[in-house]
């Protein structure tokens, strides 16, 4: 991947190699990744001229939460491709994306840190209708030579870099054709 950085409003900008417009040429997608990963700025960099809520925005997320109908109102035939940042925050749009999927065949962006909180509150998953993408951190593939292994495991998290605990059952107590059983021979 290029290394090419450009400046974003101040700040060094990566080029990454998630590819939004390439995705979104068919499908919508789901962008789930840690905060701080840049899931914010690849969206400015790379679909500019998209129609974009973000519901960090309080005026945004007043507007959206008192009437998620709204959001079919505002996108117009030139509206394509639509992205929403931190569709955690609202879940409940997410029946607005679905009727718009299918009535006017606009494809979404749904962006957030959390793909566990939406899970877990039984919303609207959009069922098939959008993909789903993680996005990490910089990779050694996108800093290119500007990468530093040794500066990567000084920034590393202590937590992060414990040995994995040997699991609760032992070998012998698995049967020998079990899918664990070859998991664990493999690894240890």
């Amino acid at each position: 991947m290029a290394t090419n950085k450009k400046t974003l409003n101040g700040p060094i900008y990566v080029e990454r190699v998630l590819d939004l417009p390439s995705l979104l040429q068919k499908k919508s997608h789901f962008l789930f990744g840690p905060r701080q990963t840049g899931k914010t700025s690849l969206i400015r960099h790379s679909l500019t001229g998209v129609r974009s809520y973000d519901l960090l925005d309080n005026s945004v997320y007043l507007s959206l939460s008192q009437d998620p109908g709204r959001i079919a109102q505002e996108i117009n035939p030139r509206d394509k491709i639509v992205v929403v940042d931190e569709i955690q925050r609202l879940p409940v749009l997410l029946n607005e994306v679905h009727r718009l999927i299918e009535e006017r065949g606009i494809r979404f962006l749904l962006t957030g840190s959390s793909a566990r909180k939406l899970r877990r509150g039984g919303v609207n998953l959009l069922g098939g209708r959008a993909r789903t993408k993680y996005m990490h951190p910089l990779t050694y593939r996108e800093l290119g030579n500007q990468f530093n292994l040794f500066k990567a495991i000084r920034m590393t998290p202590m937590q992060t870099l414990k040995p994995i605990r040997a699991p609760i059952c032992s070998k012998r107590s698995l049967p020998k054709g079990s899918p664990v059983m070859y998991l664990l021979s493999a690894v240890f």
